[in-house]
């Protein structure tokens, strides 16, 4: 049995919603067990910079909203593996007019920042500090965020330690967006491609490891993923299993492949638990919600699963509740039911 070092990472520098940065402290103040060898929390220091004040009918204004439009009606329209439905010429060209579009509205809109850049490489330098000593003194580190942008941190100060690993994104959302292919300038849509050195110009700096094989990158539950943020994905190699993948196939199938796949010739591997890939019916409390999600069985049973392969995973988050979109606690208890199971099971 390993001992849990809970560490509460409290930060919303990565998202445009403020609320997920209350979350740990929140989560983990009652927990008690024999497992817990230690708490340390990380806060962030800084404010939040907050984005280019527009006029309500500005040309910037208006290219930016008709960009989110844009995004949003190009995904009720295709299916999630729509690409498949393309022979390579046709998917490399629309790729590309996706890509190109989204870097003429970049050069015409100032609000496409990187956003809170510097204060979220200070955050994560601790975080990394820190994870790092939790593993050295050979504790288990469960990270608790906070929005997704700590597992930068929490995932490359694991694979430093323990040289090798793959990683399973249980999320909604990809995170697999680059700089040049992220609309919002929001960085929490990037962790996983920093992660995978597949985005290698920012949010690293403190990193001296080795980064994660895409071909040991796995992302389940995958269903609100940008038309041009999947050109990342196809062209690194990383797998998605969606959420019809969990509904068609069940949750044991899919984490036996996801586990599979991101064990396969490596000392082991990093989980990291965003809670919006449950329906937000089920679980309103996150920053950024996806429609059609699992529900509640299939994310205990998902969970469950999970620990089946405890002897795999070094390490672990589990992210993105925002208390100020719950209700009646129902996110809130999910969320520390997932941490109870983890910790007396891991």
């Amino acid at each position: 049995m390993k001992k849990i070092a809970l560490i509460n990472a409290c930060t919303d520098l990565g998202v445009n919603v403020d609320g997920a940065g209350l979350a740990p402290q929140i989560l983990t103040k009652d927990l008690t067990s024999n497992h817990i060898s230690s708490i340390y929390t990380v806060k962030n220091e800084q404010q939040k910079e907050v984005s280019n004040a527009k006029e309500p009918n500005t040309n910037k204004q208006e290219m930016y909203d008709f960009v989110k439009e844009f995004n949003s009606l190009l995904l009720k329209m295709q299916e999630l593996h729509f690409e498949q439905n393309m022979n390579d010429f046709e998917a490399k060209n629309y790729h590309k007019k996706m890509h190109d579009l989204v870097l003429s509205v970049k050069a015409l809109d100032t609000i496409n920042e990187k956003r809170n850049l510097l204060p979220i490489d200070e955050f994560n330098t601790n975080l990394y500090e820190l994870v790092c000593k939790v593993i050295e003194s050979g504790k288990f580190p469960l990270t608790v965020g906070g929005d997704h942008i700590i597992a930068i941190a929490s995932s490359l100060a694991s694979i430093k330690k323990h040289k090798n690993l793959g990683i399973i994104w249980f999320d909604s959302h990809a995170d697999f967006n680059t700089y040049q292919t992220s609309v919002t300038g929001n960085l929490h849509g990037l962790p996983l491609a920093v992660a995978t050195h597949y985005e290698k110009d920012i949010l690293s700096p403190f990193h001296d490891g080795p980064f994660y094989n895409p071909k040991n990158t796995v992302i389940v539950g995958g269903r609100d993923i940008d038309p041009w943020e999947w050109e990342n994905i196809l062209n690194s190699g990383v797998t998605v299993f969606s959420t019809k993948d969990i509904e068609e196939q069940g949750t044991d199938v899919i984490c036996k492949k996801a586990f599979e796949i991101a064990s396969n010739g490596t000392n082991g591997v990093h989980i990291s638990f965003d809670l919006d890939l449950i329906d937000p019916q089920v679980a309103p409390g996150v920053s950024v919600p996806a429609a059609n999600g699992i529900n509640l069985e299939q994310t205990y049973s998902l969970v469950d699963e999970i620990v089946k392969y405890k002897g795999s995973i070094k390490s672990a988050d589990l992210v993105e509740f925002n208390p100020v979109f719950d209700k009646d606690h129902q996110t809130e208890n999910i969320a520390k039911a997932i941490l109870n199971k983890w910790i007396e099971n891991f």
